[in-house]
């Protein structure tokens, strides 16, 4: 027989021969192991339920703000708005939360994400309620409206720089894909859920109930990420030895050194990284925003799929999204961890988003109503594949300044949602819908060049740090 030595030496052998470098990641053979499991403290897995609750806090932003577009026909009748008015009301969120992109992800550099995300929930749950809390018959309602949707997006900037930031701290660079497309698989979620729950609440309990529901459940929401999060693995109690030192192990050295100050502006600006991955961000957001902002219009009025068809087929772009982004995440770690992170976030990223641009013109030219909503929900789930790759350069590259850099990113994409929110049906009426998606796959295909130039282990270093 075997002696207890030898049956665990053989163990840990095969564990490290079954596709895993075992010098790399030692915690993972540790957990997979019931020799050493038994012999060690077993690991926590806090890093992973955070990322989940990120995932629910995901979701109730895109519930915050998907909301009115299903409630915005009641509210517009109920304030005698004209559909541009309401499209300014739909504009001011997106203008607030693009303004305060780069300031939010700074600020969560300078007081960690646990407090500014906390208060960021709680902010656009305040101002979600004051949707519905606008007086009827009240003079300047239009003002408020603007005002509130405005401020909304300004509470609502700081959730994914301070995601991001957690994500730097939290993270090995091996995991960073997977946790990255799990808090974006809440953008589809949120947006998804939104029309049969507006939809449901609005028929039984009116429009205004359906604001107070989404703040009620955006406070709870975030009174438990301010319970549960910690900034930093080390501060929280939950966290076993085991699981610290894997977390530490997959942080570069390079990223604890340079973690002790936050990056000037001017060394961020002068990244060519920093500023390709915005280039494609803007491209992405741009056609992201055509099925937020346009894609159930489109079925309904050119497509001419009746009010329950074009509710079926209009979620079919955010399951997509949902699937795809924790799918993406792991293609992406998987690459990383076999072929470096240049294919494994940068190539992987290029191809997806150049494979989203085939699929929208396909779907634009395809005569069938359904099967050209299909085509064009693969062209959104596509293009969620590359969202990970966006997050986690950002995170690798900027460290404890991944919040300022991501939001700085972001911003890209918010701008580009803004000119899809004008630009889209103003090309659809002078050239045709048709046009409008050639002009987001022309746009897909600059921002899947944009990657190309990015060097994923360039890391940003302040000019004092220069040698």
């Amino acid at each position: 027989m075997c002696d207890g030595d030898s049956v665990f030496a053989v163990h840990t052998l095969w564990l490290a021969c079954d596709h895993t470098d075992a010098s790399r990641f030692p915690d993972q053979i540790l957990d997979r192991d019931p020799f050493r499991r038994n012999m060690t403290t077993a690991s926590s897995r806090v890093r992973w339920f955070l990322i989940f609750w990120l995932f629910m806090l995901s979701a109730v932003a895109f519930l915050d703000r998907v909301n009115i577009s299903i409630a915005g026909s009641s509210l517009a009748a109920a304030y005698h708005l004209s559909n541009v008015q309401l499209g300014w009301v739909f504009s001011a969120f997106l203008a607030g939360y693009a303004l305060f992109q780069t300031p939010g992800g700074r600020l969560v550099d300078r007081l960690g994400p646990r407090r500014v995300l906390a208060a960021g929930v709680i902010w656009w749950g305040i101002f979600t309620a004051l949707t519905a809390a606008v007086p009827s018959g009240i003079r300047g309602a239009l003002f408020l409206f603007v005002s509130i949707r405005f401020l909304l997006g300004a509470g609502e900037a700081v959730v994914y720089p301070a995601s991001n930031r957690f994500v730097a701290h939290w993270i090995p660079t091996q995991e960073r894909g997977i946790a990255n497309g799990w808090i974006f698989a809440g953008v589809g979620a949120g947006a998804g859920l939104s029309p049969p729950l507006i939809t449901y609440i609005m028929l039984h309990y009116g429009w205004r109930a359906s604001f107070w529901l989404c703040a009620a459940i955006g406070l709870v929401a975030g009174l438990v990420w301010f319970i549960a999060a910690r900034d930093t693995p080390e501060e929280h109690a939950s966290v076993s030895p085991t699981e610290l030192a894997f977390i530490r192990s997959g942080l570069a050295a390079e990223n604890v050194r340079r973690d002790r100050k936050l990056l000037p502006w001017g060394t961020v600006l002068r990244s060519k990284e920093v500023l390709a991955i915005s280039l494609s961000y803007f491209s992405f957001g741009y056609v992201a925003w055509i099925f937020f902002s346009w894609f159930y219009i489109y079925l309904a009025q050119v497509r001419g799929l009746n009010l329950k068809a074009s509710a079926f087929y209009a979620m079919l772009p955010f399951l997509a999204m949902a699937a795809c982004c924790p799918l993406g995440g792991t293609i992406s770690d998987r690459l990383t961890r076999i072929h470096g992170p240049r294919i494994g976030r940068c190539y992987l990223a290029a191809v997806v988003i150049a494979v989203a641009a085939m699929f929208l013109v396909l779907g634009a030219e395809v005569q069938s109503a359904r099967l050209a909503s299909v085509v064009l929900a693969g062209g959104a789930g596509a293009l969620y594949l590359a969202q990970s790759s966006f997050w986690s350069v950002t995170a690798d590259i900027a460290g404890s300044s991944s919040g300022s850099v991501s939001g700085f990113m972001n911003m890209g994409a918010q701008i580009g949602g803004m000119v899809t929110a004008s630009l889209t049906p103003a090309i659809a009426s002078h050239f045709g819908w048709t046009a409008s998606f050639l002009v987001a796959a022309a746009l897909c295909l600059m921002g899947a060049a944009a990657w190309l130039v990015v060097d994923p282990t360039r890391i940003l270093q302040a000019p004092a740090e220069l040698h």
